[in-house]
C-alpha cells in the first residue's frame, strides 16, 4: 500500500475547503439577493448596550444584508402609527427596518442606521429644463417650490421635479411645505433621546419646520441620541453625518445597499483586528464580545476533543460493533 502524495493531498483539501466557503456564499446570496451578503459593524452607534446584546446592532457583528424593494421599507413612523399595517413591526431592537446605504452615494465606508421617517413629494409640477450653468431652485421652478434632482417628474418623465408639498408617511403630515412632527407618543410614536437634547429643551425626537431638499428618509443611529444623519436643517442640534459631497440628505433609493437582516454576533471582530488605518479597528467592540468570541473558538476547538472519545465509548458499546468483533474472533479461532 503505498503513501499519498503529501502536495496532492494538501491541494485537495485546500480544494474542497475553498468548495465550502463558495457554497457558504452562493447560498448567503441566494437568501439575502446581496452581494456581498454580509456586513461588518465597526462603530458604536447602534447598540442598545454598552456591554454588548445580542439582538441589537454592536460593534464587530456580522449583519445579514437583504435586497429588496425601497417602498418595502418601514419606518419607525410607519410601525409606530396606531393602526397602521405596520404597527408593532420591529427590527434590531426597535421599530422600523435598519438600512445600509452610501452616504449621498459616495464612495466610502456605508452607513447601517434606522430609517426613521419617509418623505415623498405630494404636489410637483415640471421643471424649467432650458437653465443656465450653475442653475438656482428658482431657476428651476419659478412657480416656488423645491428642485428635487432625484425624482422623476410626473409630466414629462425626466429626472428632476418642482415639489409643493411633501407627504411623511406614519404621521399627520400631509401636503406640508416644511415638517414639523414631534414624536412623543401622541402627535407620533415616542421616539426616547435618552438625555436632554435639542439645546436641552425636549427629551425625545422633534422633526422642526424641515423643507427637505428631495425625497427620501431620515435616518439614526439607536444610539446617537436624536442626531439624526441630516443634521440641523432637519433637528435642532444635530450634528449629522458628512461625505465627500457634504451633509447627508434625505436617502434616496439609489443609495441603500440593503435592509438589515440577521446577525451574527462577535465573528466580525476577526475582520477588525486586521482592518487598515481606514477602518476604527475594535476600538467600539464591546469587551463582551471578546469574551464571547474567544469562548466560540475555543469551544470549535476543544469540542472535537471531547466528542470523538464518548463517540468511541458509545460504538464500542453498542451491539452491532460487539457482534462485528465475536464473529471477528471466531473467524481467526477457526483459521488457527
Amino acid at each position: 500500500m503505498t503513501e499519498e502524495d503529501p502536495l496532492k493531498s494538501l491541494i485537495r483539501e485546500i480544494i474542497l475547503a475553498a468548495s465550502m466557503i463558495g457554497i457558504l456564499i452562493l447560498g448567503l446570496w441566494a437568501h439575502t439577493g446581496s452581494m456581498p451578503p454580509l456586513v461588518v459593524v465597526e462603530s458604536s452607534s447602534m447598540i442598545h448596550d454598552i456591554d454588548g446584546e445580542i439582538g441589537s446592532i454592536d460593534a464587530g457583528d456580522l449583519i445579514l444584508v437583504h435586497n429588496q424593494p425601497y417602498d418595502s421599507i418601514v419606518t419607525f413612523a410607519e410601525a409606530t402609527q396606531i393602526g397602521s399595517q405596520y404597527h408593532g413591526y420591529s427590527s434590531h431592537g426597535m421599530e422600523g427596518d435598519v438600512i445600509i446605504y452610501e452616504k449621498n452615494g459616495d464612495v466610502g465606508t456605508p452607513i447601517i442606521h434606522r430609517a426613521i421617517l419617509r418623505v415623498n413629494p405630494h404636489d410637483t409640477y415640471s421643471p424649467s429644463r432650458d437653465v443656465d450653468t450653475n442653475p438656482t431652485n428658482d431657476d428651476y421652478c419659478p412657480n416656488g417650490g423645491t428642485y428635487d434632482e432625484f425624482t422623476s417628474d410626473k409630466l414629462d418623465g425626466k429626472v428632476g421635479t418642482c415639489v409643493v408639498n411633501w407627504d411623511v408617511p406614519g404621521t399627520n403630515q400631509t401636503a406640508v411645505e416644511s415638517i414639523t412632527i414631534h414624536f412623543d407618543g401622541t402627535q407620533a410614536g415616542l421616539y426616547d433621546c435618552n438625555r436632554p437634547a435639542h439645546a436641552n429643551v425636549e427629551s425625545y425626537l422633534v422633526v422642526w419646520q424641515w423643507q427637505p431638499k428631495h425625497a427620501g428618509m431620515v435616518t439614526l443611529g439607536d444610539n446617537n441620541k436624536c442626531s439624526v444623519d441630516q443634521g440641523s436643517s432637519a433637528v435642532n442640534g444635530s450634528s449629522g453625518v458628512h461625505s465627500q459631497s457634504g451633509l447627508v440628505g434625505p436617502v434616496t433609493s439609489d443609495w441603500v445597499i440593503g435592509v438589515a437582516g440577521g446577525e451574527l454576533p462577535w465573528l466580525g471582530t476577526v475582520k477588525l483586528m486586521v482592518s487598515g488605518d481606514d477602518s476604527p479597528g475594535t476600538a467600539y467592540v464591546p469587551t463582551s464580545s471578546f469574551y464571547w468570541l474567544f469562548t466560540l473558538i475555543a469551544s470549535v476547538l476543544i469540542a472535537p476533543m471531547i466528542i470523538e472519545p464518548l463517540i468511541n465509548k458509545l460504538m464500542q458499546r453498542s451491539p452491532e460493533l460487539i457482534q462485528a468483533n465475536k464473529e471477528s474472533k471466531n473467524i481467526v479461532d477457526e483459521e488457527e
